[in-house]
Order: structure tokens, then C-alpha cells, then sequence
């Protein structure tokens, strides 16, 4: 088995500061009062930084987590289970255990960006939106056979076949799996709101659930940074409705090739924005000297699908 190599300094006391942290030492209580009966099991405590530690270490499932964690004393030490580090089996059912029990997660989540507020108070004013796809450690064939009908039930009912952009290292295309839907702080680099969805799920769709779950958490978000996938109509709509600027860069339809999704111009110079009006649907533009009769007019966008 590849059992990925990691230095064992910095990255265990970061474990261990956020595992001390008052935030997660309340989530471990909560989850301790879950216990009532059946074997004891390992620690909640060792559990929870166990699930620190794959996400610290970005690795992709359990059982390398589990390997990584025999591999390294000083996370044994951190965890608290020297010479009897957690198995990939408990990892999954703790797994199960966090799912079950949502809500005191959430409740953790919640107060961790109360506090980055409190220390960073810009945090969550400008915010940006994006999905990262994450492909599915299951049987993912989309045929039976080559050339084939295609298959209708698969080993990881919960994924779904969808599309990926190409990057530096792989080509895009379809893939089998899941995407993940998130809006990160521009500011701090930090996230703010997320959730995961299946891989054919449209990314737009899920602009104003991510804006309203940073507001509920504090955020501010006056600006909302987004790629041209979101440049659609419906997503400018949902952003003005929460007071969140879009910032998202125009495709190149018809209409912004001939330049007509600029602001109007005169012999004067470029006209200036004097403001618009939701119920109307348009914006006011205003000749930069005054001398145009009218001096002024209201235009609506003509973008690429507005």
C-alpha cells in the first residue's frame, strides 16, 4: 500500500492546538453523551483528530488515514492511542456516528467562524463561489460492456456521472463521483459555506443556498467572485436579492462580442452610472457633461443571458 509521508512537526502540534480548542473540546462532550451502551470503543477524543488529521493531511479515504496514523508516533501521541492507533473499520463507523449526529457538528462549525470573525473581521466580507469535483473510490463504469447499454445501478448509489474542467495536470470531461459546491473568504483564504452534491448537480444552483448559509454564520458577503459558468440571469438576480454584488466575467455571446453589454457613449466620453432600479430592471446612465438632450437615460443590460 502507498502510505503518503509527512513530516511530523508543525502539522502534529496544529492537530493538536485545534483539537484543544474550545470549540472541538465541546463537540467531543456532546458526542461523549451519546454513549450510553456497547463497548467502549476508542476514545471520542482520539476520533475526532483522527478526522482532523485526514483533513489536515488531505487524504482521500480511511484506510490510508489509518495507515498514515500506525506509520507516525508522534500522531499516536497526539491522538492518545500509542501502540494502539484506530483501525479504518472504526474510522467508518465514526463516520456514520458524525452523520448521525449532524447537528452537534454543526453546532461546532458554527462557533469556530464565530470566533475567526472575532479575530478577523474582515472575514467573509468578499466571498468567492466555485465546485471542485471529487471523484467516487467506487465502480464507476458508465457501461455494462464496451459499446454496451449503459448502467443503471452502480457500487456507490449516491454518486452520479457529471463534467469537470480540464487543469494543468488532467484533461476534462466526465467523471463518476461528486462535486464539492463552496464559497471561500477572498481576504483569508478561508471557507465560509459549503456542501456536497452529486456530480451532475448544476453549480449555479447553489449560489443563494451558500450566500444565505455565510450570512446565517456572520458573513458579510458584499461581493461574490464567480467564473463565467455562473453568468447566467437567474444568478445576478438571486445575488442583488441579498445585497451581494456578483463579480463574474461576461461569455462571449453575440452580444458582448459587439461590445453592446457596455456602458453608452457619446462625443463626450463614456456615459457614468447614476444608479438602477430592481423593479424596473435597469440602470440609469448619465452623460459625463450634461450637454446630450436627454442628458440622461435608462438602459437595461444586454449581456449574455440578460
Amino acid at each position: 500500500m502507498d502510505v503518503p509521508k509527512v513530516a511530523g512537526g508543525s502539522a502534529s502540534a496544529a492537530l493538536k492546538q485545534v483539537l484543544d480548542s474550545p470549540e472541538v473540546q465541546r463537540l467531543i462532550a456532546d458526542l461523549e453523551a451519546t454513549r450510553w451502551t456497547g463497548r467502549p470503543g476508542y476514545p471520542i477524543r482520539t476520533m475526532v483528530g483522527l478526522c482532523l488529521a485526514k483533513s489536515l493531511y488531505a487524504i482521500p479515504t480511511w484506510t490510508r488515514t489509518a495507515a498514515l496514523v500506525t506509520e507516525h508516533w508522534q500522531l499516536q501521541r497526539v491522538l492518545g492511542c500509542e501502540g494502539n492507533p484506530p483501525s479504518k473499520w472504526s474510522a467508518y463507523r465514526f463516520a456514520a456516528k458524525l452523520r448521525a449526529n449532524a447537528p452537534m457538528v454543526e453546532r461546532c462549525i458554527d462557533a469556530v467562524v464565530k470566533g475567526l470573525r472575532e479575530k478577523l473581521p474582515s472575514y467573509g466580507t468578499d466571498l468567492a463561489i466555485d465546485a471542485s469535483d471529487m471523484p467516487a473510490y467506487a465502480n464507476g463504469q458508465r457501461y455494462v460492456y464496451e459499446g454496451g447499454p449503459e448502467r443503471n445501478w452502480q457500487t456507490d448509489g449516491d454518486a452520479s456521472w457529471g463534467h469537470r474542467s480540464a487543469v494543468a495536470t488532467r484533461r476534462g470531461g466526465g467523471f463518476f463521483g461528486f462535486k464539492l459546491q463552496m464559497a471561500c473568504c477572498t481576504k483569508t483564504g478561508l471557507p465560509v459555506a459549503w456542501s456536497v452534491e452529486t456530480a451532475k448537480a448544476n453549480e449555479s444552483m447553489f449560489v443563494a443556498p451558500l450566500i444565505d448559509e455565510a450570512k446565517r454564520r456572520g458573513a458579510m458577503a458584499v461581493t461574490c467572485a464567480m467564473d463565467k459558468a455562473y453568468d447566467i440571469g437567474r444568478v445576478y438576480g438571486e445575488c442583488a436579492e441579498r445585497d451581494c454584488e456578483a463579480i463574474v466575467p461576461l461569455r462571449a455571446t453575440g452580444a458582448v462580442v459587439k461590445n453592446e453589454h457596455r456602458p453608452p457613449a457619446c462625443e463626450h466620453g463614456v456615459w457614468t452610472f447614476a444608479g438602477s432600479d430592481k423593479k424596473r430592471g435597469a440602470s440609469k446612465w448619465r452623460c459625463p457633461t450634461g450637454e446630450c438632450k436627454p442628458a440622461s437615460t435608462w438602459s437595461r443590460p444586454t449581456g449574455s443571458t440578460r
